[in-house]
């Protein structure tokens, strides 16, 4: 049974999924998607499979070294030291599921601020058109966007390190960072695979991520890199301003885009498994 706050929010992700479902795209972003689709086709098939398959194992091994990293630990141990705070007997992940919703929003939006934070950060830094950090752009925004995720499935009291909550935790990074359009197909087929699931623990749902769509974001970043090549000497007072309010600000809604998505499915996920 929910509580009156519960319902509350449940009524608000309620709404926002309705937002996604109910977006509308231009024609110029039409365009954009056909001319990619156009261009990837001319790939031969097996070579587009191959680049996915290449994508995917990627994201594999890039969630499995954050989780698996000292300082994903010593996140994890921040949370449950957070959760203390409010109630002395969580010991372990799955205790936190024991703090209300608002306990638990709290804890999630210090996590979410802190890697706002470090997405603008990385933007503006990469801004600046230096070799090294525009080319480390695209993993760095991955990595911050995937530990994220991580770590507000943590807090909701999913331990992403089992095969499912790893998988879930993927997919939610991917239709996250979907094309505006496609926002609410992904979240569509989150919630039906989440219905359809009774064991928790082993995955045997479609283990594919990446598809043409999904390489919109991507190339995004490509083109934001050679936007700041070009106004990197643009620069006021020695500083290329424009080129690292343009990194800063790409990356940071990207970051903003990611944690609202993957917040709400880890807010519905609670709420629905306490109505039961």
């Amino acid at each position: 049974m929910l509580t009156d706050r519960e319902n509350k929010l449940f009524l608000e992700i309620k709404d926002w999924e309705q937002s996604l479902y109910s977006y509308e795209p231009n024609d110029l972003v039409l365009t954009y998607e056909k001319y990619l689709e156009r261009a990837f086709a001319l790939l031969p098939e097996q070579t587009q499979e191959e680049f996915l398959s290449v994508l995917d194992t990627w994201l594999f091994h890039l969630h499995a070294l954050i989780q698996g990293s000292s300082l994903q630990h010593d996140a994890k141990e921040r949370i449950l030291a957070a959760g203390r705070v409010f109630n002395e007997d969580i010991s372990q992940l799955d205790d936190l599921k024991n703090l209300s919703i608002d306990q638990l929003q709290y804890i999630a939006k210090q996590q979410i601020a802190r890697h706002r934070l470090y997405s603008f950060a990385q933007g503006g830094l990469s801004g600046t058109g230096g070799p090294l950090v525009l080319g480390a752009d695209i993993p760095a925004i991955i990595v911050i966007n995937l530990r994220v995720v991580q770590l507000i499935a943590m807090t909701y009291g999913y331990e992403v390190n089992n095969p499912f909550e790893m998988m879930t935790s993927l997919k939610v990074f991917h239709a996250a960072t979907l094309p505006k359009r496609l926002l609410g197909q992904g979240w569509e087929q989150l919630m039906d695979e989440l219905h359809a699931t009774d064991e928790f623990y082993f995955y045997d749902g479609e283990d594919k991520l990446t598809d043409t769509s999904w390489l919109e974001q991507p190339l995004k970043q490509i083109i934001k890199g050679w936007t700041i090549l070009l106004f990197k000497n643009r620069k006021i007072q020695g500083i290329p301003v424009v080129s690292m309010a343009l990194g800063a600000g790409m990356n940071y809604q990207l970051t903003r885009k990611v944690t609202e998505f993957a917040h709400n499915y880890y807010q519905m996920r609670y709420l629905l498994e306490k109505e039961q």
